[in-house]
């Protein structure tokens, strides 16, 4: 099975300020600030929603195709992906533009100071899915994450007329879109992603209830956080499945990322919703135990063995073949 992932390719540079922002700041002097810190150190860690995605799927060997845009700075991270099991042949490269990169200051009472440069993302638009498809053999597949807008829009549309499935994953973009925008892009969906908070935000923006936009797509998947995810189809008993105990919390970013990258791995293999939901919960609990999105290892023999812990044995050879 080709899946297509299409959505933001970034880099995070991420600093520690070991003061208070708020002793550098004159009550009166707000209006023309003009403050430089001297940090600490650096992080500088890879990101975006469609490389995040596409990583975890490499790393459960997949073979994902990244649709994106980046920088001539890519070099680097395109072999980071190219390794771990990633098509990047269908990235575009800007001739003008950096990657996209989030730039962000914590103080030492965690207050945050931060910019996102969207770069080479805005030129997700120029890309056509014919072309990719093309090029890979055809498509069964494409997820649409959060990207630059009109790139998403032109990515649904494109679906539509070439009648290829797709998956719509709004993420932080629902935000700045209005009801039109949202209309368009889940309609037809076969898989609708979002969180408890975005299910909400989707419903009051288009003024569809959630039993109208059940009958517009395929299958609802909806993360509860900690309680796990619920997948509706219209018509049918919802579907639950619970996440694997956590050995630590370390870090939130990118679990909702590595949850897709596990739900759609386990759709690549033809296994159920539920073993592909349950897929999705064990590799979001590996990504919340490790600071960053892309920093966990994927040991086989350790995801089959807790994986077997949280849903049973036979849950586990369904699986374990795939993994491998």
């Amino acid at each position: 099975m080709r899946i297509a992932v299409t959505g933001s390719i970034a880099t995070d540079h991420l600093m520690t300020f070991p003061g208070r922002f708020a002793d550098q700041l004159v009550a009166d002097q707000l209006h023309t600030v003009s403050l430089s810190f001297l940090v600490d150190n650096l992080d500088v860690r890879r990101g975006g929603v469609g490389a995040n995605i596409a990583f975890g799927m490499g790393q459960l060997g997949t073979n994902p195709i990244l649709v994106g845009a980046a920088g001539s700075d890519f070099d680097e991270y395109r072999a980071w992906l190219d390794r771990h099991g990633v098509d990047t042949g269908s990235v575009r490269i800007s001739e003008t533009l950096h990657t996209a990169r989030f730039v962000c200051t914590t103080d030492a009472d965690h207050n945050q100071i931060g910019s996102f440069y969207t770069g080479a993302m805005s030129e997700a638009r120029l890309i056509e899915l014919k072309t990719v498809a093309d090029r890979v053999g055809g498509l069964d597949l494409v997820l649409i994450g959060a990207d630059d807008p009109e790139g998403m829009l032109r990515h649904t549309e494109e679906c539509r007329a070439r009648q290829i499935p797709f998956a719509a994953d709004f993420s932080q973009q629902i935000a700045r879109m209005d009801g039109d925008e949202i209309r368009i892009l889940l309609d037809g969906a076969t898989y609708l992603f979002s969180n408890e908070y975005e299910k909400g935000l989707i419903e009051s923006k288009t003024g569809w209830s959630d039993e109208e936009i059940l009958s517009r797509v395929g299958h609802r998947v909806t993360t509860l956080g900690s309680r796990g995810v619920r997948i509706e189809r219209e018509g049918e008993d919802p579907i639950e499945v619970g996440c694997p105990e956590e050995e630590r919390k370390a870090d939130p970013t990118g679990v909702g990322d590595a949850f897709r990258a596990g739900f759609l791995s386990g759709l690549a293999w033809g296994v159920s919703l539920e073993r592909a939901a349950q897929v999705g919960c064990m590799l979001a609990t590996l990504v919340i135990e490790t600071v960053g999105t892309q920093e966990y290892q994927l040991r086989r023999a350790h995801f089959m063995e807790r994986f077997a812990k949280a849903y049973g044995d036979e849950a586990a050879e369904e699986v374990q073949g795939h993994l491998g």
